[in-house]
């Protein structure tokens, strides 16, 4: 006898997170789901109807009427998202209700019983597997409690590393391979709580660090050639890593950017850094880019400039 999936969907009875399916009719039996050793786990896991089987997870399987064929004892859900039972098999339930787990496990039977009544519950939640990388402090693999969330992640990985300006986005990958992301900007700066996503069992989690990138600082620095920047620093910033110390007695009114555009065409302009150290000015401060080379040139007179030295040596991290 061949059944639609209409018909394999009738009639069900859901009893906490116990559903009955009967197929194709007859009576539906409910059985209520046993009590979880963690009563938080267990409440958070009752008020969510929609709550998706994960690796990890305990669920008990009755088949009415079929004692030979119901587990004595709870199964576990193993990696690759799957159950043993007799005469089914293996059935996948990962990923799905319980109600959607009870009518796979149903089709699987239909081939030995006529009318397989199925009811699946949730036994015990089991915990998140996540792996955390990028700009965190110790990246690796974490085993956190559900339910878990994004900031429960970042929170076993340490924390995040060095950020410059807004913070990231973190993009989350689930174990079938789809991203998505999460602004970290939004939630760990804004509050923004529609932001602290579900992490999943298997799920990894990546933070990207700022992009760096070298430009040349010549002339009057203490440690001329190449220097590291992080995306949105600017040329005060590139002076104070290349060190600007009064003993090279560096010109800063006049510093020199030297930039090549995509096009191939060269442009100079002139940066004046006193504002920038004297007034907190920003206006007179240019955002630098990959390959630019900056050029500060030496004072031709024995003028002063260590006051305004020591605050471009604080902007060092």
């Amino acid at each position: 006898m061949v059944f639609t999936l209409a018909q394999l969907r009738r009639p069900t009875a859901l009893l906490a997170l116990g559903i009955a399916v009967s197929i194709p009719g007859g009576p539906a039996f409910a059985q209520a789901a046993p009590v979880s050793a963690n009563p938080a786990e267990e409440a958070t896991v009752q008020s969510a109807r929609d709550y998706r089987i994960r690796q990890g997870d305990e669920i008990s399987v009755t088949i009415f009427g079929e004692t030979a064929l119901t587990p004595p004892a709870p199964l576990r859900v193993v990696q690759g998202g799957t159950i043993s039972l007799p005469f089914a098999g293996e059935v996948t339930v990962s990923g799905l209700t319980t109600e959607q787990a009870s009518i796979a496990i149903a089709h699987k039977l239909l081939r030995y019983l006529r009318e397989p009544h199925v009811t699946v519950a949730i036994y015990s939640v089991g915990p998140v597997e996540a792996l955390v990388l990028g700009n965190v402090k110790v990246p690796g693999k974490y085993t956190l409690p559900p339910p878990a969330r994004l900031t429960d992640a970042i929170a076993a990985a340490g924390g995040l590393g060095p950020v410059d300006g807004d913070l990231p986005d973190a993009r989350l990958e689930a174990p079938e391979g789809t991203t998505s992301r999460a602004s970290l900007q939004k939630l760990l700066h804004d509050g923004d709580e529609s932001q602290n996503v579900v992490i999943e069992s298997g799920e990894t989690v990546y933070v990207p660090a700022p992009a760096t990138f070298n430009v040349q600082v010549l002339g009057a620095v203490d440690k001329p050639g190449d220097t590291a920047m992080h995306e949105g620093d600017d040329v005060a910033m590139a002076v104070a890593r290349a060190g600007a110390s009064t003993a090279q007695k560096p010109d800063l009114n006049r510093v020199l950017i030297k930039r090549t555009t995509a096009d191939g065409k060269t442009t100079t302009q002139t940066v004046n850094l006193y504002p920038i150290l004297k007034d907190g000015d920003l206006s007179h401060d240019v955002i630098l880019q990959k390959g630019d080379l900056v050029f500060v040139p030496q004072a031709h007179q024995g003028v002063s400039l260590l006051d305004l030295l020591y605050p471009l040596r604080a902007l060092v991290p």
